[in-house]
């Protein structure tokens, strides 16, 4: 079984007593024996100044961009970390002042767009030439730590669904992200990671042994993260995602969508490791709340060769085909932007989306980030903390 960074660090602390300490968690912040950091921490005598949290709040109360107002008494100062406006991500001075040791715990899921790693770099930009220690407690990327995929973000698309500079599926640790950061951004932090025990590269997180504590309220399981790499680009998109369903991102639909002709079509296109079942599904909020909408279900049969991103922009690439005056990529805010379409952030850049509304195949799509991702595997070895 892997070992936390957070078990590990509990394992050794007397040397942290003194310190005056802040945490970055949320309710994915537990010891093996399902304990919250915070609880832990305060009954072996480590003094808690002040929690962050992200976005979604400490125990993952709100939807997705809802900013975070109510949270519970925990007998510390409780700061959030995303609120109404872009301003909010960053921490006020005042709450870095009377610390010198920030403390990140939560557990990614290994795409870019997932914004929890992001507040640890934005984080670690606001203490940046101060004298605050930013301490990582690693976990697995539950998606493992070999295979990348998706183009680079283009600096100009950058968001707080795009902060670090790297493919969608980015095979890194919240550890390695943030040495990664620190070096990309010459950023002056004094940046510590305590490794985990017994993770290799080419783990899933089924494979650590570790229980799946859903990190946001569309994550529920392990199943979602493995097809969120692709599906959260349908946020960008006239089409539900799956929210509202009890499936979110494993599923999607649009009242335009005929399941069975859709599948047909995309069954022909062959995509590794996937079978996709034409449904239908009422969504309780979020698009088409109410409605009952025709989609497509989404069957991982091979975690090995499915390729998320690929199949999220295939799928893309199809309904833009199949459905030309109905499917819409949205405009409007997203995550704090309003002037660049949502699809274009997520993706990194306008090719994607100008590729598919100029007819580009699937194929061609597909290979057209191949060169992004040789570069990056081989960049971010520098990086790694872990064997394979």
């Amino acid at each position: 079984m892997v070992v936390t960074g957070l078990d590990i660090f509990l394992s050794d602390i007397s040397r942290f007593r003194h310190r005056s300490i802040g945490l970055i968690v949320n309710q994915t912040s537990v010891t093996r024996d399902f304990r919250y950091s915070w609880s832990v921490l305060s009954e072996m005598g480590v003094k808690i100044k002040r929690i962050f949290s992200p976005e979604h709040g400490l125990f993952a109360t709100e939807q997705d961009q809802i900013a975070v107002s109510c949270q519970p008494e925990l007998g510390c100062e409780l700061v959030s970390l995303y609120g109404d406006a872009s301003d909010t991500l960053l921490p006020d001075a005042s709450f870095i002042d009377d610390l010198d040791l920030v403390l990140f715990d939560i557990q990614d899921v290994g795409s870019r767009y997932y914004t929890y790693v992001n507040t640890l770099a934005l984080f670690m930009e606001a203490v940046s030439g101060r004298d605050v220690e930013i301490m990582v407690l690693d976990r697995p990327n539950p998606l493992g730590g070999e295979l990348v995929e998706g183009p680079l973000l283009d600096p100009r698309y950058r968001s707080f669904v795009g902060i670090f500079p790297v493919p969608v599926r980015h095979g890194m640790t919240a550890g390695e992200l943030a040495f990664f950061y620190r070096e990309v951004k010459k950023l002056d932090c004094n940046l510590s990671v305590i490794c985990m025990e017994g993770w290799k590269r080419h783990m899933l997180f089924p494979d650590t042994g570790l229980p799946w504590i859903a990190p946001s309220p569309n994550m529920p399981t392990f199943s979602t993260a493995l097809v969120y790499p692709g599906m959260c680009l349908f946020e960008g998109l006239n089409v539900s995602e799956g929210r509202g369903s009890t499936t979110p991102f494993e599923i999607f639909g649009a009242p335009f969508i005929k399941p069975e002709e859709f599948g047909a079509f995309m069954g022909n296109l062959a995509l590794e490791g996937v079978v996709f079942r034409p449904t239908w599904f009422k969504p309780t909020f979020h698009k088409f709340v109410g409605d009952v909408i025709g989609g497509l279900s989404i069957h991982v049969t091979d975690a090995a060769g499915f390729r998320p991103f690929a199949v999220g922009v295939a799928l893309t690439a199809a309904l833009h085909e199949c459905y030309p005056r109905d499917m819409q990529f949205l405009h409007g805010v997203y995550e704090f932007n309003d002037t660049l379409p949502a699809f274009d952030l997520l993706a990194g850049s306008a090719d994607l989306r100008v590729s598919i509304q100029n007819g580009v195949t699937s194929a061609d799509l597909i290979a057209s980030w191949r060169n992004d991702e040789i570069a990056f595997a081989s960049l971010k070895e520098k990086f790694h903390r872990y064997d394979s």
